[in-house]
């Protein structure tokens, strides 16, 4: 906005009211994103993106129902799910209904816990809710960072980036939830594996259409729909999964394509100091780590592009010796 030549002194007087107005407006309103404050945020705010929804637009599961495998008829063998265990009790959650939710808020004997996926990073994640003696619940607050969902507990209204496992905002900023491993494969190969499994039913409360993705050509697609702060090197597709872990404060990504190639189930790799175990399942295109005691720990699968925003200080695992 330019300001009029000086020689009518009222309307020189209304231009400056109304930059000065318009520029409040835009102070005011930069600090706070889709109902959500954004001052002294850990991340940049202008790097917060709203993602179309509103707040709870994308509606999470508060009060999930399982079914046993021989009832989960909308389910085909080559389904991708998420799949936990936690006091020996195994459940799933397909990624055809996690594609329209994006949360569970879920309890096993006692234990809550969240199932999260990102459909724009490929990535699933779970964390146990409690934080310092209290329990969360969590949702959907429609903003992203790195194309990442950004969650929110109703609590206290922080925003929680999923992939960075850390308060970005509010009264928990700087907290981190406890991690807990989860398996990342197909229908046919969780029930292989875990056969006393149940199963997140489609009858979740809300209309949905399970059988059809909203993300249907985006994995494939070179070409993502926010920005991001680093873009990760062109030496594999963007949407190219990983495996990626952190032991100690050094992050490690095992990209599939190197670990088809490698040709390996099973082989010993090394994170600085820590041996770990590395799973592969070449038919279900999905894997777990342990630690040398054989205990599973938690792996982020995600697509390339996102785990390198996050981690652009990565080791990478590849093929050759």
């Amino acid at each position: 906005m330019s300001p009029p030549h000086i020689c009518n002194i009222k309307t020189y007087l209304c231009w400056t009211v109304c930059t000065f107005l318009l520029l409040s407006h835009f102070i005011v309103h930069a600090a706070e994103k889709n109902g959500f404050e954004l001052d002294g945020a850990l991340i940049p705010p202008g790097e917060i993106f709203h993602g179309g929804p509103s707040k709870d637009g994308i509606p999470s599961i508060d009060k999930p129902v399982f079914v046993k495998p021989a009832d989960a008829d909308y389910l085909e063998d080559d389904d991708a799910v998420l799949g936990i265990v936690i006091s020996g009790q195994a459940r799933a959650y397909p990624l055809k209904i996690l594609n329209w939710h994006e949360i569970v808020n879920d309890e096993i004997d006692n234990q809550p816990f969240v199932i999260t996926y990102c459909p724009l990073c490929g990535s699933g994640v779970a964390f146990d809710r409690r934080l310092n003696g209290e329990t969360l619940s969590f949702g959907v607050s429609g903003l992203l960072y790195n194309s990442d969902v950004l969650l929110y507990d109703r609590e206290s209204e922080s925003l929680w980036s999923q992939l960075m496992n850390k308060a970005v905002t509010g009264e928990h900023k700087g907290a981190s939830l406890t991690m807990l491993p989860i398996q990342h494969t197909t229908w046919s190969d969780w029930k292989r594996v875990q056969p006393e499994t149940k199963v997140l039913s489609d009858k979740t409360g809300y209309w949905r259409n399970y059988n059809k993705s909203p993300y249907r050509s985006y994995n494939k697609s070179t070409h993502l729909y926010f920005p991001i702060s680093i873009k990760a090197s062109k030496q594999y597709h963007p949407k190219e999964n990983v495996l990626g872990i952190d032991i100690n404060g050094l992050f490690k990504a095992y990209p599939f394509i190197e670990l088809n190639k490698h040709g390996k189930q099973r082989f010993n790799d090394r994170v600085g100091d820590t041996v770990v175990t590395i799973h592969w399942n070449r038919q279900s295109q999905s894997g777990s780590i342990t630690l040398e005691d054989g205990i599973q720990i938690p792996v982020i699968q995600s697509y390339w592009f996102a785990w390198y925003a996050f981690h652009p200080d990565t080791l990478l695992f590849t093929s050759k010796p």
